[in-house]
């Protein structure tokens, strides 16, 4: 069988994707699979790379090209990439991968693919709307307020009045469309504020403001589509007072914790809540559900990240690997997952005739 790996994308987090890739080559079984890569530029180009029988020694490899002597790749349509007997792994971070977008893509393919469909893709990737659905199921969440880039074109002043009525201060901006923290900011004051939301928007017209609060950072992994099971949450360990898109991949300045020391209620009410986001967003496949734990052990769920980071630093994969499932053995459960969701939907009806 083969796999199709996007990886690349459109997006800010474009360079983090390569990274997830790269450490995905590593732990397939080719025993069992070759997979095709198919790079999306920035620019969105699609470019369909060799045919991997073997793990890339370089992360080089995956830097596909069309131009020049070092050309190594083939521009393709985006519907070229359909094959009998082939399973996307999206693995894009991001808008334009992360969000709906390729998964509404893949379902017109009629292709089968890992991860979250279209809605949980699409509501987990914004994160005023996972605020709403979350609330709606009664799982706590840190004070905040949505801001569109129209209102605060308009009308800047009201804003601040109604941030600072409703929050205080430090707030945290975020765009509500980006993972791997890109955009957000900590602002202690007025004029703070305000350059966080211009660089928020940056990357998004929709932006949340978040009351800040002194937590630490807890993390549970789901997989599974109608039989969902989580880890033991583990813990963000920061040496910076703002875990960032530095912090995360380029400086390193984070240690992962796992299993979290945290009491066995906190362990368990972590759990529990991940698991009913999970399934209150539809969820299949996989997700990373981020938690803050303030010292009076008060949890707040803040986000579901449908597709987590899969790199030798990343929390989902070691999370699983500290259950005894292998960072391999968990790839070839998201292919079987993605292969029974895909078969559930050819037993839909899609005609009224019958």
């Amino acid at each position: 069988m083969k796999i199709t790996l996007l990886y690349g994308g459109k997006s800010a987090e474009h360079d983090v994707s390569i990274l997830s890739a790269f450490s995905v080559l590593q732990a397939i079984y080719y025993d069992y699979y070759q997979v095709q890569l198919v790079f999306i530029s920035k620019t969105g180009q699609w470019l369909k790379g060799p045919l991997l029988t073997e793990q890339p020694s370089v992360i080089e490899q995956l830097h596909l090209t069309v131009e020049g002597e070092a050309a190594n790749a083939t521009a393709i349509a985006p519907g070229d990439i359909k094959e009998e007997d082939t399973i996307v792994f999206p693995l894009l971070h991001g808008p334009n991968g992360e969000d709906g977008t390729i998964q509404g893509f893949l379902e017109v393919l009629d292709m089968p693919y890992i991860g979250a469909g279209v809605v949980t893709s699409a509501c987990g990737m914004d994160k005023i709307m996972t605020k709403y659905i979350l609330q709606a199921a009664g799982i706590p969440q840190v004070p905040y307020m949505p801001v569109l880039e129209h209102q605060w074109k308009e009308n800047p002043k009201q804003v601040f009045e109604q941030c600072e009525g409703s929050l205080l201060y430090p707030m945290f901006v975020k765009p509500a469309n980006m993972g791997s923290s890109v955009g957000i900011s900590k602002a202690e004051n007025r004029l703070e504020l305000q350059a966080a939301l211009a660089e928020a928007y940056k990357y998004d017209s929709r932006v949340v403001i978040e009351q800040g609060i002194e937590a630490r950072e807890i993390e549970v992994a789901v997989l599974g589509n109608e039989d969902v099971r989580t880890t033991a949450a583990g813990e963000i360990v920061k040496d910076v007072a703002f875990y960032d898109y530095n912090s995360k991949y380029i400086d390193n300045n984070i240690e992962m914790q796992i299993p979290a020391q945290v009491s066995d209620e906190v362990q368990q009410k972590a759990q529990e809540y991940a698991k009913k986001a999970y399934i209150m967003l539809g969820g299949s496949g996989l997700s990373r559900c981020d938690f803050f734990l303030t010292s009076k052990n008060e949890l707040f769920l803040n986000e579901l990240n449908t597709m987590p980071g899969f790199t030798q630093f990343s929390m989902y994969p070691s999370l699983w690997e500290k259950t005894g499932l292998k960072y391999g053995d968990l790839i070839e459960e998201l292919i079987q997952l993605g292969l029974n969701r895909y078969q559930q939907r050819q037993h839909h009806a899609t005609d009224l005739s019958n």
